[in-house]
C-alpha cells in the first residue's frame, strides 16, 4: 500500500524533499506558514494546497515536517494532533533540542499518533537529490512504517533510538561541521596569502586526506566571494546553541563549538547572517588582511 503523506514547511530544503516524495507517489498535499510556496509547489506537483496543518493532517497517513526552530515544531504538531488519523506518524526533519522531540512525542501519543524525530544532513544538494542522511528516534515500529518516506528523501537512514535520538545524532554531525568549517575557512585564507591559485588547490586538494563535501562544494564560494544560501549562518547558530546547551547539561563547553558561537555573532553583526556558513571565510581573510596592513588582534577573526 503506497502511504499518502503531508509536507510542512517548504524552505530551501523542503522544497526538495517533498518533490522527491512526489516522485515516488506518496506526496498527497503540502502546507508553509507563508501560502505562496505552498500555492506554487501544488500547483507544479498537482497536489493540495492544504489551508492549515489540521486539514492535511486529516488526508494523511504520514506528515514530514521541516521547519525552523523549536516552538514552530511544536505549534505545527498542536495544529494537527486532533485532525491526525489514528496510527499516524508525523516525521519531523526539523534540527531541534531532543527534549522538543520528546515533548512532540508525548503530545502526539495522546492523540494515538506516533511521533519520529528525523533531522537531516547533506544541504540543498542533498535535499534536491534525494540523498540526504536522516536520523531518526522514536518507536522502532514506527521507523519501520515510515522507511519507503524515509527512503525517498535520502540515501542513509538510521534508527538510532527513542524519541530524541535523531537530535542527539543530528548534534553531533552540527559540531563536526562547526569543526570543518573552522578549518576549511583558515586553510583557504592561508593559501591565499600564500598566493596559490585556488580553484587547482580546491581540484587537487578535493582528492587528498583531508578532503570533505564542504571542502569540495564550499571552499569555490570563498574563491568567488559569493556565499549563497545552502546553510544559513543563523540556522546553524540556532543549531550550535542547542549543541551548548546539549553539553552544558554535562557540565562541559565544547571548544569549536563556543569558538564557532563567537565568530557567527560577529558574521550577524555585520549583516552576513542570512549567507552560507562559508562566509566565515571572510573573518579568516581578514585575519591575513589585518596582519598584513600591520594591524592588532590578527591572531583570531
Amino acid at each position: 500500500m503506497t502511504l499518502a503523506v503531508g509536507f510542512i514547511g517548504l524552505g530551501a530544503m523542503g522544497r526538495g524533499m517533498a518533490r522527491n516524495l512526489h516522485r515516488a507517489g506518496m506526496l498527497c498535499g503540502v502546507w508553509n506558514r507563508t501560502p505562496a510556496p505552498a500555492a506554487e509547489l501544488a500547483a507544479e506537483l498537482d497536489c493540495l494546497a492544504a489551508a492549515n496543518p489540521a486539514v492535511l493532517a486529516a488526508q494523511c497517513d504520514v506528515v514530514v515536517t521541516c521547519v525552523s526552530a523549536d516552538g514552530d515544531v511544536l505549534d505545527v504538531v498542536d495544529a494537527m494532533a486532533a485532525a491526525l488519523r489514528p496510527g499516524s506518524i508525523v516525521v519531523d526533519c526539523s534540527t531541534v533540542s531532543a527534549g522538543t522531540a520528546r515533548v512532540a512525542a508525548r503530545r502526539l501519543a495522546g492523540h494515538q499518533a506516533e511521533f519520529l524525530d528525523a533531522p537531516v544532513s547533506g544541504g540543498v544538494e542533498g535535499a534536491r537529490d534525494g540523498t540526504l542522511a536522516i536520523m531518526v528516534g522514536g518507536e522502532a515500529s514506527a521507523f519501520e512504517r515510515a522507511k519507503p518516506v524515509l527512503a525517498a528523501m535520502g540515501r542513509a537512514v538510521t534508527h538510532f533510538g527513542p524519541s530524541g535520538a535523531g537530535q542527539a545524532a543530528k548534534a553531533t554531525n552540527q559540531i563536526m561541521c562547526a569543526g570543518i568549517i573552522q578549518a576549511v575557512g583558515e586553510a583557504m585564507a592561508f593559501a591565499k596569502a600564500e598566493g596559490l591559485p585556488l580553484e587547482a588547490l580546491i581540484e587537487t586538494l578535493g582528492k587528498g586526506a583531508g578532503s570533505s563535501w564542504y571542502f569540495v562544494n564550499r571552499a569555490p564560494n570563498m574563491v568567488r566571494g559569493a556565499y549563497p544560501p545552502g546553510f544559513r549562518v543563523r540556522l546553524h547558530e540556532k543549531d550550535l546553541r542547542i549543541c551548548h546547551d546539549m553539553a552544558a547539561r554535562h557540565g562541559v563547553q565544547l571548544p569549536v563549538v563556543e569558538m564557532t558561537l563567537l565568530h557567527y555573532k560577529r558574521l550577524i553583526e555585520q549583516g552576513h547572517g542570512d549567507e552560507d556558513i562559508s562566509t566565515i571565510f571572510r573573518l579568516k581573510d581578514g585575519m591575513f588582511a589585518s596582519a598584513a596592513a600591520g594591524g592588532q588582534g590578527a591572531a583570531e577573526p
